[in-house]
C-alpha cells in the first residue's frame, strides 16, 4: 500500500496550491508557491525546463510538497519522495493543472508534447513515497457528521 490513504487522495484534490521544496546545489533548501495536480500516487506541477526548481530536481532526483487548507482548522501536510523531470506524455496532465489554475470546469484540450516543448514547458513529478507533518485532515466519517 501506499503513502496516500483516501482521506489525502481527497485532500490533495480538494486543494491546488502548495509549497515546493528541492535542494540547491549548496544543500539549502529552495521553494516555490506552486499549483499542482495529484496523478494517481504522485503529485504533478508544471513548470519551465530552465527554472532552478527542474534543474534542482534533475540533479537530486528528490522533491517535497507542503499544502494547506484554506478554511479553519487549517489543515495541512508535506508530500515528499523521489522526483523527476517529464517531458513525455505530458499533455494531460498538463491540462489537468492548467483546469486547477484557470479554475475551470472543463480540462483544457490537452497540447502535444512537441507544442510543450516549443515553449519549455515540462512536468516535475513527485512520487508520493513519504507523507509528514498532516494535520487536521478530515477522515470521511467526520464530513458526514459535520454536514448534519
Amino acid at each position: 500500500m501506499g503513502a496516500l490513504t483516501e482521506e489525502l487522495r481527497e485532500f490533495l484534490d480538494a486543494n491546488r496550491v502548495g509549497v515546493l521544496a528541492t535542494r540547491a546545489p549548496d544543500g539549502r533548501p529552495r521553494q516555490s508557491l506552486v499549483y499542482f495536480a495529484r496523478d494517481g500516487e504522485r503529485v504533478v506541477t508544471s513548470t519551465l525546463a530552465d527554472r532552478l526548481k527542474a534543474r534542482d530536481v534533475r540533479r537530486t532526483g528528490w522533491a517535497s510538497l507542503c499544502v494547506m487548507g484554506h478554511e479553519p482548522p487549517y489543515p495541512s501536510a508535506t508530500f515528499s519522495g523521489p522526483a523527476e523531470i517529464l517531458t513525455n506524455d505530458i499533455g494531460a496532465a498538463t491540462a489537468k493543472i492548467m483546469q486547477r489554475i484557470s479554475d475551470a470546469a472543463e480540462t483544457p484540450e490537452p497540447m502535444s508534447d512537441e507544442a510543450l516543448a516549443e515553449v519549455g514547458r515540462v512536468l516535475l513529478a513527485i512520487a508520493i513515497e513519504r507523507v509528514t507533518a498532516a494535520n487536521y485532515i478530515p477522515s470521511p466519517t467526520r464530513r458526514a457528521e459535520t454536514r448534519r
